[in-house]
């Protein structure tokens, strides 16, 4: 069920779009409503990326563990060629 709210948009970005719509084959408020999923979706996604790294690095603190990059590069260099590789070894730092 859809949420009703008021937006106040500067007349400057609203005369903007409306033309951006049209060019898009929507109106003015299905574009708003994409263009908002887009954002959130984005930073959503952001903020799943920063907890992921924060995780990994707590991961190397607690074990120690790392790679080199050089033999990462070179497993996917590998791997995107179609070869079958083993995984790079970890290292303790």
């Amino acid at each position: 069920m859809a949420a009703t709210t008021t937006l106040k948009l500067p007349e400057t970005l609203k005369k903007r779009i409306g033309p951006l719509a049209e060019a898009a084959g929507k109106t003015p408020h299905a574009w708003m409503v994409e263009a908002l999923e887009t954002q959130a979706a984005a930073m959503e996604k952001r903020s799943d990326f920063v907890e992921s790294a924060l995780a990994a690095e707590a991961e190397v603190e607690r074990t120690g563990r790392v790679y080199k990059s050089d033999d990462v590069l070179a497993w996917f260099v590998a791997r995107s060629s179609g070869k079958k590789v083993s995984k790079p070894r970890s290292y303790k730092r």
